[in-house]
Parts: structure tokens; sequence; C-alpha cells
């Protein structure tokens, strides 16, 4: 690369009028057809997308409907990120369509930036049609002809104002911080069409902005955001081979297998999980085995007005979710309801509004008990029981253990054993997967993973307590039905 000021570009503007008009048929034509592989296997030959890399691209560029704004791809090491990364941010520079595009890459610093950065540079050099086209300096790309750039940036809040970016790649997103996502995510969509696409492995622990985007892309309801997550199952051998041909999609073609068997003997475990299962490793003490609860799901049941439920209610004032659950005499959990704080440090619980669900609940259901937390909403209880009958209304005391462990132990054992049915709501799912046992004298009791945590339980806790007065009510019932018969 020349020092000093650039010659001004002579060639003609580059003609893509054969290829596909858009979607990932045109990102695979053009890495066909301009891009060649800048290093490794297959080094110097035209860049292929495997079937599974197509995937990935037919879920960021769609042929048809709207495209995604925000994407996150969580994936082990060796599996081609960078390279992965690099067509897309040269496509976004030369064949996306957009006048003046913008393309951002984005990492924890400028070495790490530069990775991709150096990758697009040289794929445009290994391809004189590429290469007749820009001006290549320290720090970006310059294509003069539709005044289209690519930028490499630190990952720091100051350096990612006022940018206008068409495409913005967060290249380890494991390792960047909210503030920093904030940042990336409030410069985007200025435009009619911009993606923000983070790539990473997963992060060293949940408190991190990547866990909360996995948690969201699991969901699956977000049709603007698009989530693609390699993975082992959780729990797996570490030399179950199967298990790294579910997480590692390049196993057997550019990543080798003898490889991975020599790391897995030098590496520690929670690492090997981490770099090459695309595992999260610090939820690994969660409360419950991985897969449990999910296989407890019965979507398909309706809890029909007038049947018999216990309700159970875990309140906060204003930092943590609140929670009403309900479970029905034969042990089958649904949500309610549940109120979490947006991210507004100004938030408080809308009291009134969730006066406004009990009581329509109560209409709803033959409630034959309400078991509510005292804590921060005494007046409410006691209103409750004025207006729903004190003896079906009671107070529970989440933070007594005496109560709780037997209680936790009894959820516990039912989903063990499949005793236990729920309807399959996300946000439960997410608060029973937060769940982090802590063993007491008394029994395990559910905690969150550390004081002040972001991680919500207060469902999953409602759940423990909607279950256990289900259970009483339902025994005291089946006791009462046996008598009969004397």
């Amino acid at each position: 690369m020349k020092s000093g000021p650039k010659a001004p570009i002579t060639a003609k503007p580059i003609a893509l009028v054969h290829l596909p008009v858009s979607g990932a048929k045109r990102v695979d034509a053009f890495a066909r057809q301009y891009l060649k592989v800048p290093k490794g296997e297959g080094v110097l030959q035209p860049f292929r997308l495997r079937p599974w890399q197509l995937q990935i691209v037919e879920g960021l560029y769609p042929e048809a409907g709207p495209r995604p704004r925000q994407a996150l791809l969580s994936l082990p090491r060796g599996n081609g990120k960078t390279a992965m990364a690099a067509v897309l941010g040269a496509y976004g520079l030369f064949a996306d369509g957009q006048e003046g595009a913008s393309v951002l890459i984005v990492a924890s610093d400028e070495r790490q930036a530069g990775h991709v950065f150096r990758a697009v540079r040289r794929m445009i050099a290994l391809q004189p049609k590429l290469a007749e086209q820009v001006h290549i300096y320290q720090d970006r790309i310059l294509v003069p002809h539709t005044d289209s750039e690519l930028r490499a940036l630190p990952a720091e809040a100051g350096a990612l104002l006022g940018w206008d970016p068409s495409l913005m790649i967060v290249d380890e997103l494991a390792v960047v911080t909210e503030n920093v996502w904030e940042a990336v995510t409030s410069a985007a969509g200025k435009r009619a069409q911009s993606l923000t696409l983070a790539i990473s492995t997963p992060a060293e622990t949940p408190e991190s902005v990547m866990w909360r985007l996995v948690e969201h892309g699991r969901t699956g309801g977000d049709p603007l955001f698009y989530f693609k997550e390699y993975a082992a199952p959780d729990g797996c051998p570490l030399d179950d081979e199967n298990a790294w041909a579910a997480a590692n999609p390049a196993l057997d073609d550019f990543l080798f297998r003898d490889a991975l068997r020599a790391t897995r003997r030098t590496m520690r475990e929670p690492a090997f999980r981490r770099y090459r299962l695309g595992q999260w490793t610090g939820i690994s003490e969660t409360w419950l085995p991985w897969g449990a609860w999910e296989s407890c799901t019965d979507a398909t049941r309706v809890v029909t007005d007038g049947d018999r439920v216990v309700l159970a209610f875990d309140g906060s004032a204003s930092g943590d979710s609140t929670a009403l659950v309900g479970c029905t005499l034969d042990g089958h959990l649904f949500v309610v309801d549940v109120w979490a704080n947006p991210g507004d440090r100004g938030w408080r619980v809308p009291r009134a509004e969730v006066d406004t669900v009990v009581a329509a609940a109560f209409d709803r259901w033959d409630v034959v008990e309400l078991a509510a937390d005292p804590w921060g909403w005494r007046s409410e209880i006691e209103s409750w029981a004025k207006r729903h009958g004190e003896k079906r209304v009671l107070e529970w005391n989440t933070a007594a253990a005496q109560r709780m462990a037997p209680a936790t132990d009894r959820l516990y054992q039912a989903v063990m054993t499949k005793q236990v049915t729920h309807d399959g709501d996300s946000r439960l799912a997410s608060h029973v997967a937060h769940c982090v046992a802590k063993n007491t004298p008394l029994g395990d009791l559910v905690t969150k993973d550390k004081r002040g945590s972001p991680r919500k339980i207060d469902a999953a806790v409602a759940a423990i307590v909607a279950f256990d007065r289900a259970a009483w009510h339902g025994n005291k019932i089946v006791r009462k039905r046996g008598a009969s018969f004397r």
C-alpha cells in the first residue's frame, strides 16, 4: 500500500448486472465470481459458500419479505467466522446496491477489528476487477464511483457515534460491553435497509450483552432479529465426536478432526466447551438439568374458563420482575402475566394493572387459592383478601426456607419424573433457566447466579409456589374422596 495521495480511479464502474437481482443468490454469485479464499484451506480458489453458510446468508438476505435489522451468529472457533464476515463486508461494499454504502467492522480493539479488514483487503487484492475500483488506506477502503467505504473501528462508544452504516459487523460480541452495543445499535437504522450483524463464540459469563441477545434470539419471536446458533448439546461428553459435528459445521471440511482431538487433551474443559463446542459454561450450575423443563411442555393444553386453579404471585416494586403464575390441581403450570422492567431506570411495576389482572383471573377461573409473597405488596394482598375472601388469599413468604425448600424439591422431582406440565411460555422458561440451586440444611432453594444479577427468576419462584399449593389442594381432595368410601 503506497503512502501519499491516491491516483484517480480510471477504471469504469464495475458492472454487476449479470448477478441475481437480490437475496442470498446474489451474495453467493458475487462470492464465487469476484472473491477468492485469502488464506488457509482452499487458498486462492474462488470463495464457495457451503450449504450451512448459504443458510445463514438466506436468513440475512431473504429473497422475499423485509431483511432483519439485527442478527447474531454464535459459532465455535475454527469455523470461518472471519472469512464469512469478510465476504459479507465485501458484498456490502460493492454489490448490495446501496449508493454511499458504509460498512463498519467493529471489534474489541483495533487489532481484532483488523482481522476482518485485512481479509477484505486481501480478497480485493486477489481480484483485479475489484482492486482497480478502490483506494485502500490504513483503516478504510474507499470506492469513489459509489462513494462507498469500509472501515475498521474499535469497540468504543465514542468512536461509534455519528455514523450511518448500511452494514455493521461486530466481531466477537462476547467481549463487547452493554454501552458499546447500545452505541452500535443507535448508529444503525437511518437507512431503508441496514443490518447490524454480531458474530461470536459464547461469552465467559451470562452477565453479557451476548447472552441477553441469545435469549432473545432463542424465543424466535422477532422477525427483524435473525439468530443462528451452533452448539453441542449441554452436558455431552467431551469426546463425543457427534456432538463436535453438531457444534462445528466446518468439521471435516476446513476444520480438521485431529486438531480438535489434540486440543481436547490439552485444553481445560470449560474452555473447550465454550471455544470448541459453542456452549455456555457460565450457566452449568443451573437448578434444572439442560432440557428437563422443555421436556415437560404441553402447549396444546388450554386452561378453560371455570377450571379449578391455584394462583401464585411474586412481586417487586421496581427493579425485579413481577409474576402471576397459575397451576391446575392436576399439575399444569401456566403464566397469567409477567411484568418486567424494559430497561428504564425510572420504571415501576404498574400496580393498578396487576390488580386488574388478578381480579380478571378470579373472574375467569375457580381460584381455590392465591398464594402471594407479601414483600412490598401487603396492602394489595389485604385488598385482594377482602375482595375475594380471606380463606382464598394466603400470604406465602418466599424468603422462608422452611416452606420454599420442600416446595422447590416438589417441583424439581415432578419435572424430573415428568409429573408436571407447563404451557411453554418463554418468559417462564427464561426465569427457570436463570435459577441456580443453593444448598441449605432444609434442602435446595433457587436463587440468582449472584446478588444484583439482571437475570430474573420471579416467574420460576411463582411456579414453585403455585405447583406446591396445587399439589396440596389436589391431595386434600383425594383424601376427602377416599374417606367418603369408608
